[in-house]
């Protein structure tokens, strides 16, 4: 409980304009306004002690009318001064005028305080306060501020890994581009970025986000759009029997700007998945590619039976035998045709790659001659 007892000099700042600061710095960094009122509070006290030498002091700020006021206080302590610790010693406690009042003392000037409570007597200086005080909070507040709106960003941001977003091309150096993502910019490393892929400064660019990382000084977010998560985002995005769950993604694997594997299947036997994300005349599937820049997409029907799904994933190859060596370290031997041995390897292997990586199997292909050789069954 606190008592004010006396005034001693008014406070010559404006409360209007401060008010008005406060508002412009709430609506500009969109943080909680009674967090920058404490941190005035808390900066000014500190000047004022600072500057005045005055222990037990503290600024408070009226929230309705802007007005600042500085109080120096004493606290309420019982008038039991002499006694014994608890080892036993005797002693006998002097009070401190400046800080410290007794309760029969205090109670002369107010009966309802207790122990614990101040009273507060107003000390606030004239205009020589404003000009020393705010002068050295300054820094003080903006700092509070900053971890503040820090604070609040990274609210905003935090349950953004693994999603989609949409920014600007804001700047560019020699292994970077930043982009706006609001009320942050993110990092899209030039590395990341769609092989040959050109991006223009102010122009619009969907990114994914791989990892936000708000240990540092300053909120990092690590974007990509070479990510085989980017691709699942777009699928999502672009298609909306996913949002519904009609269509289900089991997996994606990618080799950014060639090719990328999607394994989609749907719980309804009646419902054709692959048909979904195609669409009408191909025109879901179009803006995906047109996103990717032209990247090869190959749909997947995903099967629980893991001899199909990687039989699948092999495509365009066709006709292949996939025998599982070894279900627990994930082995499997694929013998393929002449004609679909390469189609099954693909350019660089690349196919066979994105294959192991869609059924998450390692696989052994093999020609039927080189099977035979090797006495590989076919069945």
């Amino acid at each position: 409980m606190r008592r004010k007892i006396k005034e001693e000099t008014s406070n010559e700042m404006n409360p209007k304009e401060f008010l008005k600061a406060v508002e412009n710095i709430v609506s500009e960094k969109n943080i909680d306004k009674e967090i920058v009122f404490e941190a005035m509070e808390t900066a000014l006290t500190t000047a004022f002690k600072k500057n005045y030498g005055k222990s037990n002091s503290k600024v408070l700020i009226n929230r309705e009318t802007g007005s600042i006021k500085v109080y120096s206080y004493l606290t309420v302590i019982s008038d039991e001064l002499e006694g014994v610790d608890e080892e036993g010693n005797a002693f006998v406690k002097e009070v401190n005028p400046e800080l410290e009042i007794t309760l029969s003392e205090a109670r002369k000037i107010n009966r309802t305080l207790e122990i614990g409570d101040t009273i507060d007597t107003e000390i606030t200086p004239k205009s020589d306060f404003s000009r020393v005080a705010t002068s050295t909070a300054k820094q003080v507040v903006i700092q509070k501020i900053r971890e503040a709106e820090r604070s609040s960003i990274i609210a905003d941001f935090e349950d953004k890994e693994g999603e989609m977003l949409l920014g600007t091309v804001a700047l560019e150096d020699s292994d970077n581009y930043y982009i706006d993502l609001g009320r942050s910019n993110g990092v899209l490393p030039k590395k990341e970025i769609i092989p040959g892929e050109k991006i223009e400064m102010g122009s619009s660019i969907r990114v994914y986000v791989v990892k936000i990382d708000n240990t540092g000084r300053n909120l990092l977010i690590k974007l990509s759009r070479s990510h085989y998560g980017f691709v699942r985002r777009l699928f999502e995005h672009e298609i909306p029997e996913f949002a519904d769950g009609t269509v289900l993604m089991h997996s994606v694997s990618r080799e950014a700007g060639v090719r990328s594997k999607v394994a989609v299947y749907s719980e309804n036997a009646n419902f054709d998945p692959i048909g979904a994300c195609i669409g009408e005349k191909g025109s879901r599937i179009a803006n995906i590619i047109k996103e990717l820049k032209g990247e090869k997409i190959d749909l997947i029907r995903y099967d629980k039976d893991p001899k199909i799904f990687i039989e699948n994933a092999l495509a365009p190859a066709k006709n292949v035998t996939v025998l599982i060596t070894d279900p627990k370290k994930n082995e499997a031997i694929v013998v393929a045709d002449n004609e679909n041995f390469s189609l099954a390897i693909g350019k660089k292997g690349i196919n066979a790659k994105l294959a192991s990586r869609l059924t998450r199997y390692k696989l052994d292909i093999k020609k039927e001659e080189d099977a035979k050789e090797l006495g590989i069954k076919i069945q």
